[in-house]
C-alpha cells in the first residue's frame, strides 16, 4: 500500500491528494455511531454546529444571558412564558405545602394516642411559626408564601438560595427566619485565594460544596458603590447547624448551578413573540379601513383621519391610517393599496404545533399550557395526569429539598426551648429522624368529571388499593383524620336535633326503625 501511494504520488500528485482525503473520510466509518448520529459527511449533519464542555462551561458562563432572558420573556416578552411558568407554580405549590408530622411512634415507644396527641401538639407550635409573617426574614411573607416565591425564582432564574438566621424579635417565640437570596447574588468573588470557586459555589478537594459566596448587592442594580463578597459556609463547623438551602434541579453530574427552565425554549418563545406581534399589527392595519378622496379643491378636504396632536409630521395633507378615517389627497396624488390577506388561516395551526413543542419540552401538555381543554374526558383526564408526574415529581423535590431541612431545623429550636417534649433527640440522630418524620402535601389535582373520580376512589379503598387518608389528600387536599374528628361533631349535633345521621344508609335497618311512628312499630 505504501508503495502504491508513493508510486502514484511521484506520477500524478492531483490524484495522491484525492486518495488521501477519501482514506480521512472512510475512517469516520470505523464505529456504527460514525454511521449515524456522529457522522461528518453525510449532507443531513454537515452543517451541524455543536461543541461542549464541562457543567461549569456549559452552563456556568451562560447564565447570565440565560436569566435575564427567561426574566425578560416573564416579564412581557412572551405571555406563553408567563404562563407556563405560573402553571407550574400553581400546581406545584398552590396555596402552599402543608405539614403532616409522620413520627415513627413504634420506634419510639408511644401509643396511638400519645402519638396523636404529639402530631397534633407539632402542628399547632408550627402553624404559630408558619402562619406568621415573623418566619420571613425581610418581614414580609409567611412560610407558605415564601414558598411560592423560592419556587417561582428557581424555575425563572435557575436556582435560589435561602439562608437560615437566628434573629430574635419581640413577641415571637421562634427565632429562626428564612432569607431568599435571588441566583444572581451567588457568584465568584474577584479574589479567590485558590480555592474551588466557580459560580459563587465553593467546593473542596472531594467536590464537596463547602460554602457560597454572595455580593452585598444585587448585581445588576445600578446603585452598587463597592463590591463585597460574604462566605457563608453550608453547615457550621460546631454546631453542623444547616445556614443555606441551595434549590437546584440537577441535569448533570458535577453541576454546581440551576438552569432556568426556558433555557430549552428560549428561542421559540421570543420568535413565536415576534411571529404573534407581527400577525397582531397585520391585522390592526387591516381593520383601519381609510377613505382616500381624490379631488380638485384641495383646500377644502372632506376630513382628517387622525387628529392634529396625533399625525406624524407638519403636511397640510396628511395621510396616516386611522379607525375610519376619511383623508383628502393633493390634485394629481393616488393611492394604490395592497391586500394583506389578513387575519391569516394557517395562524392558529402553526402557533399550536409550535406550543405542543413548547409544552413537551417544559412537562406541560399543550391543553393545560393554553388552558384549552377542547378534547375527550379521557384525553383531557390523560393529559392533565401527564402533567402531574412532573408537577409531583417537582413537589416532591421542593418538599425534601426546602420545607423538610426548614422544619428539621425549627423542631431542633422548638425542642431546645422546650415548647416540644422529645427525650433523645439531641442525642441519637435515629431518634432525632423519628421525630422529624413529616409528609407534605399541597392542593389536589381537581377533577374534570368529580363523579368518577370519586367512584374511582372509593372503589380504590374498598379493595385495599389505597387508604382515606391518601384519597382524602389526592381528591382535595384534605385532612382525613381532621375530617372524621369534624364529622363526628356534626353526627353528634344533628342526632341531638332529631335530623338525618351523615353518612346513614335510609334503607338500613336503624333507618327504617327510625323513620316509623310508635303506633308503626
Amino acid at each position: 500500500m505504501r508503495k502504491m501511494d508513493r508510486l502514484i504520488s511521484a506520477i500524478s500528485p492531483q490524484w495522491a491528494l484525492k486518495r488521501a482525503v477519501a482514506r480521512h473520510k472512510l475512517s469516520y466509518f470505523n464505529s456504527g455511531y460514525g454511521n449515524h448520529g456522529a457522522s461528518r459527511t453525510k449532507k443531513s449533519l454537515a452543517g451541524w454546529i455543536f461543541s461542549g464542555g464541562s457543567p461549569d462551561e456549559d452552563i456556568i458562563d451562560n447564565l447570565d444571558v440565560l436569566r435575564q432572558r427567561s426574566r425578560d420573556l416573564y416579564m412581557g416578552g412572551a405571555s406563553l412564558a408567563t404562563g407556563a411558568i405560573k402553571t407550574a407554580r400553581t400546581n406545584v405549590v398552590g396555596t402552599g405545602l402543608r405539614l403532616k408530622p409522620a413520627i415513627d411512634a413504634e420506634f419510639l415507644g408511644l401509643s396511638d394516642e400519645q402519638a396523636a396527641e404529639l402530631k397534633r401538639q407539632i402542628q399547632r407550635e408550627f402553624a404559630l411559626w408558619a402562619d406568621s409573617n415573623d418566619c420571613d426574614a425581610a418581614r414580609m411573607n409567611n412560610f407558605y408564601a415564601l414558598q411560592q416565591l423560592a419556587f417561582l425564582s428557581q424555575l425563572m432564574s435557575g436556582d435560589c438560595f435561602a439562608l437560615l438566621p437566628l434573629k430574635p424579635r419581640p413577641n415571637s417565640v421562634y427565632d429562626l427566619r428564612i432569607r431568599l437570596i435571588e441566583a444572581d447574588r451567588c457568584m465568584t468573588p474577584d479574589k479567590t485565594d485558590g480555592r474551588d470557586i466557580k459560580g459563587g459555589v465553593e467546593c473542596d478537594p472531594d467536590g464537596e460544596v463547602v460554602a457560597y459566596w454572595f455580593l452585598n448587592q444585587h448585581p445588576l442594580s445600578k446603585s452598587i458603590k463597592k463590591r463585597e463578597w460574604t462566605r457563608v459556609e453550608v453547615y457550621g463547623k460546631r454546631t453542623g447547624r444547616r445556614n443555606v438551602i441551595h434549590l437546584m434541579e440537577s441535569e448533570r453530574p458535577e453541576q454546581r448551578r440551576g438552569v432556568p427552565i426556558l433555557a430549552p425554549v428560549i428561542e421559540s418563545l421570543k420568535q413565536l413573540g415576534r411571529y404573534t406581534e407581527a400577525e397582531l399589527m397585520a391585522a390592526v392595519v387591516t381593520g383601519m379601513f381609510t377613505v382616500f378622496i381624490k379631488t380638485e379643491v384641495p383646500d377644502a378636504p372632506l376630513g382628517e383621519g387622525v387628529l392634529p396632536n396625533e399625525q406624524w409630521d407638519d403636511n397640510d395633507v396628511d395621510i396616516s391610517l386611522g379607525n375610519g378615517a376619511v383623508v383628502g389627497l393633493a390634485p394629481g396624488e393616488d393611492i394604490v393599496t395592497a391586500d394583506p390577506s389578513r387575519p391569516n388561516t394557517a395562524f392558529d395551526g402553526f402557533v399550536t404545533s409550535i406550543l405542543r413543542q413548547i409544552g413537551s419540552a417544559l412537562e406541560i401538555p399543550y391543553e393545560l399550557l393554553v388552558k384549552h381543554f377542547t378534547s375527550s374526558y379521557s384525553a383531557s383526564r390523560a393529559a392533565l395526569l401527564e402533567a402531574w408526574k412532573s408537577f409531583r415529581m417537582r413537589r416532591t423535590w421542593l418538599a425534601s429539598d426546602f420545607c423538610q431541612p426548614i422544619y428539621e431545623e425549627w423542631f431542633a429550636e422548638a425542642v431546645a426551648k422546650g415548647r416540644i417534649d422529645a427525650p433523645g433527640f439531641f442525642e441519637d440522630p435515629l431518634i432525632r429522624k423519628a421525630y422529624t418524620q413529616a409528609e407534605w402535601h399541597g392542593p389536589a389535582p381537581g377533577q374534570i368529571d368529580p363523579l368518577k373520580e370519586v367512584a374511582a376512589a372509593k372503589m380504590r379503598i374498598e379493595t385495599r388499593l389505597s387508604t382515606h387518608e391518601r384519597e382524602t389528600a389526592e381528591i382535595n387536599g384534605g385532612d382525613f383524620e381532621l375530617n372524621v374528628r369534624q364529622l363526628s361533631r356534626e353526627q353528634k349535633l344533628l342526632e341531638e336535633s332529631g335530623l338525618t345521621i351523615i353518612g346513614g344508609d335510609p334503607n338500613s335497618e336503624k333507618a327504617i326503625l327510625e323513620s316509623k311512628t310508635d303506633d308503626e312499630q
